[in-house]
């Protein structure tokens, strides 16, 4: 067998020669050249302008002024638009990677018109305990939610004083956007288009310069998810139906800011990902500082099946982007496109002075359209018709649609199991 013997010292040359030079040399291989997709940008936030002058101004009661196709070409090419979308993406900015529990500790937490607000959503949940409901034993829309909407209707010069607006006709302009933001009372239901109507009187406000730029932080995570309270408790109560089967924008039954503005505080997370909404002890844990996490767990709390693939399927796929960023940039792709450039939302947007429609777009809607008219309207030689128009959330006809909420409140009510149930093939 051979033995490892060392080499004596004599047989080692005393200059080696050097071999390294022969070897030939070695060049990287050149990976094939991909194709650069070009990236698709989040939609930019416009520059917001400084609260108008208002020295002898005149207030205009808010009416409806989009009648036609027409009429929306120009809303989506008006400053007013622009000025909605700023706003809106401006409170999203201001709100990135900051916490709810930052921004209480905040000087804006201690603002003012920030308290005042939060008073009138205080009151207003006062309003609801005194307006109990009938037990109807039905899962649809509860009637005192009527009697409900009256006395906010009464509360609004005194709720507007609160806030510094003390005027008469900018009161009457105002309580048009804060009224609608509670639901509406002909159709017992509430969604994302009222949850709109807040964030409009929220733009009032800072029109008539009483809420400044440095307090939009408070606005989007103290005084909204204040809002947001309210009108989950205003659900619960009255069984309000969803203003649409799934949502205008198939998210959840009534919200969709949580998201947009959620996302926003979640960006460039060291920890939370898309997916965590469905760690169930993430969701519990930090939703009391994140409104995306606390948004999905009142959308799971709400339903009777369990699983987000069920009854929120798109809130499901949302969850596969690989970063906040995405999901952030969705959600205001989701704004523009959803909400303000789809006709039978934007129909029923509102105008008056302090968001004016543009000079051309049509007069008189409400003597022309009825309240409850939803789809595409046309101009004709007779006057205004309503066109039939499958919508992106098919109640067109008035088709009433049951709370999720009524359902898992009246199974209570009978000893039903409350909880979620697993659907027989999950």
């Amino acid at each position: 067998m051979p033995s490892a013997t060392p080499i004596p010292d004599s047989a080692i040359p005393a200059n080696p020669p050097d071999l390294s030079k022969q070897l030939p040399k070695l060049t990287p291989r050149r990976r094939p050249q991909v194709e650069q997709k070009p990236s698709n940008p989040p939609p930019p936030t416009p520059t917001l302008p400084a609260a108008p002058s208002l020295n002898n101004h005149a207030f205009a009661a808010p009416s409806r002024r989009i009648l036609s196709e027409e009429d929306h070409k120009t809303f989506l090419e008006s400053d007013t638009h622009n000025l909605i979308v700023s706003f809106v993406f401006t409170l999203s900015d201001s709100v990135r990677q900051k916490t709810v529990s930052d921004v209480k500790k905040s000087d804006a937490a201690q603002d003012a018109t920030i308290l005042a607000l939060l008073a009138v959503l205080d009151d207003a949940d006062e309003l609801l305990k005194q307006c109990p409901p009938l037990d109807t034993g039905s899962r649809f829309g509860n009637p005192v939610f009527r009697t409900f909407l009256s006395e906010v209707e009464k509360k609004q010069g005194t709720w507007h004083e609160k806030v510094g607006v003390k005027d008469a006709s900018a009161v009457a302009e105002l309580s048009t956007y804060l009224s609608n933001s509670f639901g509406n009372g002909t159709r017992i239901d509430y969604g994302s288009g009222h949850e709109l109507n807040f964030i409009l009187w929220l733009l009032c406000l800072r029109q008539l310069n009483l809420i400044p730029d440095s307090a939009f932080p408070a606005l989007a995570l103290i005084v909204f998810p204040r809002y947001l309270k309210v009108m989950r408790d205003v659900q619960s109560t009255y069984y309000l139906e969803p203003a649409g089967s799934h949502g205008v924008w198939g998210l959840d039954d009534y919200q969709f800011l949580p998201f947009l503005f959620g996302a926003s505080q979640l960006v460039d997370h060291k920890h939370i990902r898309p997916l965590s909404i469905h760690n169930q002890m993430i969701v519990e844990e930090c939703a009391k500082d994140y409104l995306y996490l606390d948004q999905i767990q009142w959308v799971n709390a709400t339903k009777t099946v369990q699983g987000l693939r069920w009854h929120s399927p798109m809130l499901d796929d949302i969850s596969a982007a690989k970063n906040w960023g995405k999901v952030e940039a969705g959600m205001r792709r989701m704004f523009l496109a959803e909400v303000l450039a789809k006709l039978p939302v934007a129909q029923h947007f509102l105008f008056g002075s302090l968001l004016p429609a543009a000079p051309d777009m049509s007069q008189d809607a409400e003597a022309k359209v009825g309240d409850e008219d939803v789809g595409e309207v046309e101009v004709t030689v007779d006057g205004m018709k309503h066109k039939h128009s499958a919508n992106s959330w098919g109640d067109c006809c008035g088709i009433k649609v049951p709370s999720a909420i009524g359902a898992r409140q009246e199974a209570k009510k009978h000893g039903e199991d409350g909880g979620l149930r697993r659907l027989p093939f999950d």
